[in-house]
């Protein structure tokens, strides 16, 4: 038996009415960092997830080198080392001319920032490493931790914008079982359930009457995993971002994850692709199609083999900005009682669709804006302030650069050009290789005078 497929256990179940400090709600990479970063902080934390370990998670499966950094504080580095994985030291961009670029992640120039190139691996082993790692760190600061509990209701005391969250009420089995109600209390309560959080949807929709879904936001994404695709050997190389015809305004993605086995999917935001007719409705026909009949893929995968029960599909939600938002970016995330992180925060990275790193960049953010002294008789609306406006500070120009990306590269005629300029022009290979680890350098990339340099003139 794998080391990520062994039941974990968490210990016994709380009283019912019991009260903590801070209520996780959700076990991802998100929750677990939350959950151990404020136990790590002196707080008393209640961990919920409503799955029971192993449990997959669809996704792209690429942790980068800012998530590595939070994995290294969290003591779970060695444990991921130890398990199969794809060491990424190139991004491989296609448009749909055939033209590409290789943009590199030189281990060098990334270790003097502080940071790795990153891992490929599925997140079935990911989750497990961090899940388990949290539920060490909980308890042994005095908190508990719940597998199998589907939050039925978020307690909400008072009414409107003066309300505060105060806790959880869920059941084994989720809202349908017939097992009895536990209600737990708690100063603060933290959002990590995902792109349907109950947590989040309690902040935008109950309180404050603001959206939590705008489908220009949102990604569909389709995913299968492969054995033996051509070109993708060995344990460390490339991963693959292709804007072919057929996908567009999406883009199809391979990523090896170790073992010879390599991630394929398909992502299209949801307003783009209810625009779209015949097979372009359903990514999995694209993907079906893409593999079987395209003349660029399919000899990658003629000796190739799909892992049984491995296609599924999924939703992301993007944090790109919101055009005349109601109140934060790139949605509201917090108030009196409560934060949100992760899925649930809407921090996805519009362009490349990776969300791990800044999931425990929210994580680490709730313990440093959550003081157990200050805050003991509940989470604050001023200190949810504080972290909504402290989160886009660090994350809203990374974002609002790969909104841009990922609108330029709908475009055909444009991501064409652009790819064929790179991959004749190192320079502009090596800046986007900047790009990647460098807000000040993606910056730098939307100049007028960069771009006239360095894509237009000889």
């Amino acid at each position: 038996m794998s080391e990520w497929t062994k039941p974990i256990d968490t210990g016994s179940i709380p009283d019912d009415g019991s009260h903590f400090d801070v209520i996780v709600v959700g076990g991802g990479p998100a929750g677990s960092a939350a959950a151990s970063y404020n136990a790590m902080n002196g707080s008393k934390v209640l961990l919920i997830e409503k799955h029971v370990w192993p449990r997959d998670k669809v996704c792209g499966d690429a942790v980068g080198g800012k998530s590595l950094s939070h994995v290294k504080e969290l003591g779970v580095f060695d444990l991921v080392e130890s398990t199969p994985h794809y060491v990424v030291d190139s991004i491989l961009f296609g448009s749909a001319n055939g033209a590409e670029v290789r943009v590199m992640l030189p281990k060098e120039a990334y270790a003097k920032m502080g940071l790795q190139s990153g891992f490929a691996l599925p997140r079935i082993q990911f989750d497990y490493m961090m899940f388990k790692r949290a539920n060490e760190i909980v308890r042994e600061n005095g908190g508990a931790v719940i597998q199998g509990h589907g939050v039925t209701e978020i307690i909400v005391k008072g009414e409107g914008v003066t309300s505060i969250i105060s806790g959880v009420k869920c059941k084994l089995g989720g809202r349908r079982s017939e097992e009895p109600e536990l209600t737990y209390t708690s100063a603060l309560t933290i959002g990590a359930g995902g792109y349907n959080c109950p947590v989040s949807r309690t902040i935008t929709e109950e309180i404050h009457q603001e959206p939590h879904r705008d489908d220009k936001h949102f990604c569909g994404g389709y995913r299968q995993y492969w054995e033996n695709v051509e070109g993708l050997a060995g344990e460390e190389g490339q991963i693959e971002i292709h804007f072919i015809d057929e996908v567009l305004p999406g883009y199809f993605w391979l990523f090896p994850v170790g073992n010879g086995v390599v991630n394929v999917g398909i992502g299209m935001l949801i307003s783009e692709q209810r625009k779209q007719k015949g097979k372009k409705k359903s990514l999995k026909k694209i993907q079906k199609w893409v593999i079987e009949e395209h003349p660029r893929f399919k000899h990658r995968f003629s000796n190739s083999t799909l892992i049984d029960g491995s296609s599924k599909g999924w939703q992301l939600p993007f944090g790109s900005p919101r055009k005349n938002a109601p109140s934060h970016q790139p949605r509201r995330s917090a108030m009196a009682g409560a934060m949100c992180v992760g899925d649930a925060a809407s921090l996805i990275d519009p362009f490349s669709g990776e969300g791990v790193g800044n999931a425990l960049l929210s994580a680490k953010l709730t313990a440093q804006h959550f003081e157990l002294a200050k805050h003991s008789n509940g989470f604050t609306n001023e200190a949810a302030e504080g972290y909504m406006v402290a989160l886009w500070n660090l994350l809203g120009k990374e974002l609002s650069n790969s909104t841009k990306l990922q609108r330029v590269m709908k475009w055909k005629r444009l991501t064409n050009w652009f790819v064929k300029k790179a991959s004749k022009k190192p320079k502009i290979g090596l800046m986007m290789s900047e790009m990647i680890a460098s807000k000040d350098t993606q910056t730098v990339l939307w100049s007028p005078w960069f771009l006239m340099k360095t894509l237009l003139l000889p």
